[in-house]
């Protein structure tokens, strides 16, 4: 079950964690082929997670980060990490449900207190949002590509681009607000309620970034309407938003909304107009069977329909007068 090439490396952190060189049993928990290898294991009747990270990345930074995390309570204990071997034991999350409703309080609570963890290394490469405030050849490129797939219709990509334009503007005179970052949690799946606690897990792409980065991500899940955004933000700054926050976070959120519009619609669509013929779920319903698990982004028809349902919010909040008003109050 696990790697041949492998065995020996697992079979030494084993040793060292536990003085074993064999789980008592093993489940194979790998989503999909290309992810990285994950497995429950059982040793003296306790339970771990062995992860084999198979996929290119700096793992010296994957694992500072996590044993950062772990050290704050936020990521399931570390028992055994090697960079060179790119193997990992943690604690064993067992995930229960978690509400949305209390998902909108739990969630930036634990934000907090990552973002006042001391720095995290950086990276080079950006897969969040904020790649698109990233000036540079990977972006001119991403960029040109997209405009060139006709994927939306050519007014649709005007009318994204020049927002996206007016935006990064805006975002290029700010003063930097940068915090450690998780990255990743657009993923419901990197986000485990074990019944008392959340759990954040799979620091893989955790770099310093944009602290409204995560925030807006995961609102873009949860948060619905104004009430549950003043929950939301009341939790992550520990008391009520000011005009500047609530619009920042505002930006973000259209930010994200771009980011994954572009980047699904092109993984799922890859150079071809999208087909119309499917009607697109709406936002709210479609993001709360995300977050509860009742759909994923197993296929290209996934991932261009969850791209659709990105743009379709960001073509209505593009235009309405928040836009410009969030704007013209950061500034």
């Amino acid at each position: 079950m696990i790697p041949q090439e492998k065995s020996a490396a697992v079979a030494l952190g084993l040793s060292e964690t536990f003085g074993v060189t064999e789980p008592d049993d093993i489940r194979d928990l790998t989503e999909r082929p290309g992810s990285n290898r994950v497995f429950r294991i059982t040793v003296r009747g306790a339970v771990y997670l062995l992860r084999i990270n198979t996929r290119a990345g700096d793992m010296a930074r994957h694992f500072v980060c996590m044993h950062a995390a772990a050290g704050a309570g936020l990521a399931p204990l570390v028992r055994y990490a090697s960079a060179d071997d790119r193997i990992s034991i943690t604690d064993f999350v067992e995930a229960v449900p978690l509400s949305a409703k209390d998902a909108l309080v739990r969630i930036p609570a634990a934000l907090r207190t990552l973002h006042a963890l001391p720095p995290f290394p950086t990276s080079p490469f950006n897969t969040t949002c904020t790649f698109l405030l990233s000036q540079g050849p990977a972006l001119d490129g991403f960029l040109q590509t997209f405009r060139a797939s006709s994927i939306l219709s050519e007014s649709e990509t005007e009318e994204l681009l020049a927002r996206y334009k007016q935006l990064a503007a805006v975002y290029s005179r700010l003063d930097p607000d940068l915090a450690p970052g998780h990255n990743d949690l657009f993923k419901p799946d990197n986000m485990l309620f074990d019944g008392n606690r959340l759990w954040l897990v799979d620091w893989e792409a955790a770099f310093q970034n944009d602290r409204y980065a995560d925030l807006a991500v995961v609102a873009n899940m949860l948060v619905t309407n104004d009430y549950e955004e003043s929950i939301y933000l009341q939790e992550y700054f520990g008391a009520p938003p000011n005009d500047y926050q609530r619009a920042r976070f505002y930006l973000m959120r259209q930010l994200a909304h771009m980011f994954y519009a572009l980047a699904f619609l092109t993984l799922g669509s890859p150079g071809k107009p999208l087909d119309r013929s499917e009607l697109v779920p709406e936002y709210s319903d479609f993001q709360r069977r995300f977050w509860s698990r009742e759909v994923g982004l197993p296929d290209n028809h996934a991932k261009t329909l969850y791209g659709r349902v990105h743009w379709e919010q960001l073509s209505q909040n593009m235009r309405q007068a928040r836009f410009d008003q969030a704007l013209r109050t950061v500034l």
